[in-house]
């Protein structure tokens, strides 16, 4: 079982429930294990970018533009921990509670955490849009593009970020079974030429 400290950065959307379920389980881990949990932005937007995709999915792709450039304008204003709590704000607030993503929306998800209501604007504005790109790349870069969120970062046994999509489960584990998913969870990531388990979702997200 892992023993040493170590940082795991998790790359997320908003929009995603999925993601969603991961990040409140690695906040479990958090708990159990010594792990510290770093919250990163990726887009489903950018990801999705040139690809042939259905109407109704292309516009729930434009929708997600907003979130993300949010929270990158917070980062860049507040640092990492503000995305943190930022986006248990904005998942609470779409997953939970189910309100629709948009400014005012964003405006109460700052203010609740603590962070000004204007930077709202960033989700209207391609001002922040080179460094969600560049947030984007560093995460998804060590996984490729075949994959979505939630993408995973720990220090792999060479220095070298050990780089993972997943895992996608529902509902999010607690307690120890929070620990064990992550002992698991490592333990194949770290097996070398080991690429991907699954099998296919029989139900829906079950945020509890």
């Amino acid at each position: 079982m892992q023993q040493e400290r170590v940082t795991a950065s998790m790359w997320f959307d908003p929009a995603c429930p999925w993601a969603w379920i991961t990040s409140r389980w690695l906040l479990e881990v958090e708990r159990v294990r010594p792990v510290d949990v770093q919250f990163r932005v990726m887009s489903l937007a950018v990801l999705n970018e040139g690809r042939e995709l259905p109407e109704r999915y292309r516009a729930f792709m434009e929708r997600a533009w907003g979130s993300v450039r949010v929270c990158v304008a917070a980062q860049q204003k507040y640092g990492q921990q503000a995305v943190r709590e930022l986006y248990t704000a904005l998942g609470n607030a779409i997953h939970l509670r189910t309100e629709e993503p948009g400014p005012e929306l964003w405006r109460a998800a700052l203010a609740e955490v603590g962070l000004d209501p204007e930077f709202a604007a960033a989700g209207e504005s391609t001002q922040y849009d080179a460094a969600l790109r560049a947030s984007h790349e560093e995460g998804m870069a060590p996984v490729g593009t075949d994959v979505g969120t939630p993408v995973i970062h720990v220090p792999g046994a060479d220095g070298q970020p050990m780089a993972f999509f997943g895992p996608v489960v529902t509902p999010a584990p607690k307690g120890e079974a929070a620990g064990r998913l992550w002992d698991g969870t490592l333990l194949v990531a770290a097996t070398p030429g080991f690429f991907e388990i699954k099998r296919s979702r029989t139900v829906a997200p079950v945020f509890d």
